[in-house]
Order: C-alpha cells, then sequence, then structure tokens
C-alpha cells in the first residue's frame, strides 16, 4: 500500500489539511433475484421450446419422401413447304407463357380436385401421430389445397421455360404415384391448349368455308331449278343451234331470190316455174321470221320467254355459280392453309427429368428445425434481457 510519506501528492494534500472521502470497499459478490430470473426465462423461452421440438420432431414427426421431376413446354414449329430455311427441318424453342400457365395450374384446386379423385390425398397424408406435418381427414377443399402448396413445391426458371416440381410424401411410391399424376395431368393441359389453339386458328377460315359451301349449293340448286323450268340443259348451245338454222334459212332464202331473178330473166311471170319460186320464197320468208321470234318475248305470249331471255338467265345463274365456286376454292384453299398452319405450331410436354422414386427421407429435417427453433429463441431472449436492462440502467 502506497504510504503519504511516499506519494508526493498525498503529502501535500496532508499539509494543506484537505479532508478526503473514501467510498467504503464493495462488498462480496451475491446472486440477486434477477440473475434467478433471467436464468428462469432462459430455461422457459430458450431451453423448453428447444426441447418440445427436439422431442416432437424425434419421436412425433414422421418421415417424408420426395420425387422429383422436371419440365418445359417446347413448341415444334414446321416452315412452309416454299420456305427455304423450313427445308431444313423444324424448329423447336420453349413456350414460356405455357409454363407459366401449368405453374398456376400445378398449384389449383382444380388440379388437386382431380388428382384426389385418383389418390384419396386425405387418407394418403393423414398421419394421426404427426399433427403439424399431416392432414386431418375432415379438412376441406380449400384446407386441402393450402396443405397441397406445402408438399408440392414448384420452381419456375422463366428464361428458360423449366419447371421443377418436388412432392413429397409419407411413403416413396405415394410420393412417385402422385408426381406422375401431376405429369400427366399437364401433359393432358397442354394437349387442351393445343386443341383451342389449333381451333381459334381454324375457326374464321372454317366458317368462310361454310359460307361459302351454301353459297355454292344455292347457285346450283338455281341451276338445276332453271333447267327444269326451261326443259333445257343448256340454252347457249340450244341458240347456237337456233343460230344455225337462221343461217341456213337465210342462205337458202338466198338462193331463192337469186333463183327467182334468174327465172324473171328468161320466162315470164306466168311461168309455173316463178309461181313456184316465189312460193319457195315465201315459205322461207315465213320460217325465218319464227325462227327469228324465238329469239325474243312474243307479243301474244308475254308469258313464254325467247331465247334471248332464256340465255340471259342462264348467263347470270352461270355467273353466280362461277363466282360461287371461285369463293368456294378460295375458302377452301384458306381453310387447308389454317389447318396446316395450325399443325405446324405444336407444343408437347419435354420432361428431362422423370418423377424419382426416393429410397430415404429427405424431410423433415430435424437437425436444421432445431437449430433455427434454438437461435430464434435465443435470440428472442437475449433482446428480452437487454431491454430489461436497458430499462433498469435508465432509472
Amino acid at each position: 500500500m502506497t504510504s503519504a510519506s511516499s506519494n508526493p501528492n498525498l503529502r501535500a494534500i496532508a499539509n494543506t489539511g484537505t479532508q478526503i472521502n473514501v467510498s467504503p470497499v464493495a462488498g462480496k459478490a451475491s446472486l440477486q433475484w434477477r440473475h434467478y430470473a433471467i436464468v428462469a426465462s432462459f430455461l422457459c423461452v430458450v431451453c423448453l421450446p428447444v426441447s418440445i421440438v427436439a422431442i416432437y420432431m424425434f419421436t412425433r414427426a414422421a418421415d417424408q419422401f420426395v420425387s422429383r421431376f422436371a419440365f418445359s413446354v417446347r413448341s415444334e414449329e414446321m416452315s412452309a413447304p416454299m420456305d427455304f430455311l423450313g427445308s431444313l427441318g423444324a424448329v423447336s424453342g420453349s413456350s414460356s407463357k405455357d409454363t407459366d400457365i401449368l405453374f398456376g395450374y400445378i398449384q389449383s384446386q382444380d388440379l388437386v380436385s382431380r388428382i384426389d379423385q385418383h389418390v384419396d390425398l386425405r387418407f394418403a397424408y393423414s398421419v394421426p401421430s404427426d399433427f403439424i406435418f399431416g392432414f386431418h381427414k375432415d379438412g376441406s377443399i380449400e384446407e386441402l389445397v393450402k396443405y397441397w402448396r406445402r408438399i408440392v413445391r414448384v420452381r419456375h426458371d422463366s428464361a428458360a421455360g423449366i419447371l421443377d416440381i418436388e412432392v413429397r410424401a409419407f411413403d416413396p411410391e405415394m410420393a412417385q404415384i402422385i408426381a406422375s399424376l401431376i405429369h400427366s395431368e399437364s401433359s393432358e393441359m397442354i394437349n387442351k391448349l393445343s386443341v383451342a389453339a389449333r381451333n381459334d386458328a381454324t375457326a374464321f377460315a372454317r366458317l368462310e368455308l361454310q359460307r361459302a359451301e351454301e353459297r355454292l349449293k344455292r347457285a346450283r340448286a338455281a341451276m338445276t331449278e332453271f333447267r327444269a323450268r326451261a326443259q333445257t340443259v343448256d340454252p347457249a348451245a340450244e341458240l347456237g343451234v337456233q343460230s344455225g338454222v337462221l343461217a341456213m334459212l337465210m342462205q337458202r332464202h338466198t338462193d331463192a331470190l337469186i333463183e327467182l331473178d334468174l327465172l324473171s330473166e328468161i320466162t315470164s311471170n306466168r311461168d309455173t316455174r316463178v309461181a313456184q319460186a316465189q312460193r319457195k320464197i315465201a315459205v322461207i320468208e315465213g320460217r325465218i321470221n319464227e325462227e327469228r321470234e324465238k329469239f325474243s318475248i312474243k307479243p301474244s305470249e308475254a308469258s313464254a320467254p325467247g331465247f334471248s331471255s332464256l340465255v340471259g338467265e342462264f348467263e347470270n345463274l352461270m355467273v353466280d355459280r362461277e363466282f360461287a365456286e371461285q369463293d368456294y376454292l378460295s375458302a377452301l384453299k384458306a381453310y387447308e392453309l389454317a389447318r396446316a398452319e395450325a399443325r405446324r405450331k405444336s407444343r408437347y410436354l419435354a420432361s428431362h427429368i422423370n418423377p424419382t422414386r426416393a429410397e430415404s427421407p429427405e424431410y423433415p429435417r430435424r437437425w436444421l428445425t432445431i437449430g433455427l427453433t434454438a437461435t430464434f429463441a435465443v435470440l428472442f431472449w437475449a433482446m428480452g434481457v437487454l431491454v430489461y436492462y436497458a430499462v433498469r440502467d435508465r432509472r
């Protein structure tokens, strides 16, 4: 211990006669009630929850097996035959929109209901001893969908268009069966989408084809009705025949006139040959007039059409039928092109990892769960202790 004689500061204070107040020496430390409270809180907040979690994880939590599979939706677009580059083969690519649809479909109530019809999901995931990771048998479909999203994990790589799916079950065979059902239902959904896309692509062309077909039927029916009413197959052909007859009659009329002129020069008008030639000319002229009347409507028989009106009506019907045939051929060609285009753009499910069968359980991750519980419990307890001492020091 330093004496006052050896310490110059103490000697100076002693010489001045100043009184020094010295605090009493601290006593021996002892445990207070707050220390016992902190230990008790550590046991209640940390040790007890961790012990409960550990006991549950090792005694009641059932083993969970995992089946994994992965696929992508590929679109096969065959190029047109006239395309030079298309002759090299098909162009294959992934469809991100279809994988987005399947991503939502796999987690939907529709898929859960369809799989529940094949496999009793409530029974498959019912474990009486494990009420945390299991599912109760009397759960509603909404609760089953929520549980489904816990046991079926879907990871979507939007850049590559790949879906990676993980299915958990308390039996390895059941996990593989459910994974296979998800795969088949997804493939069926893609097939439905392809059929719907093809129907949409060909719907308008099909309607146009039906309209053109009805127009052609009406044009042909009108032609048939006209032929039955006019009792002729082709008025134009008959008109040609009548024109030939008229031309022949006119030629004969000309010959008869020439013959009459020759007879008039060498004989008198009282000659019988002149009278015969005149009668012949009159008969030919009468026949010519009759043939000409066939080309128009007779004034006395306005309801009986002649060849000119029949031919005019026939030509109108022919024009309508030709336009209808051309329209039908164009619509048929457009429909075939639409069908070919729809067939070229086919989509299918390409699986690069088939549903696997587990040999050992992967879940629940007992030590990880216990470690996380302990970590969060310690952090919570430490924060509580720090808050307590901060409030105590402020007082």
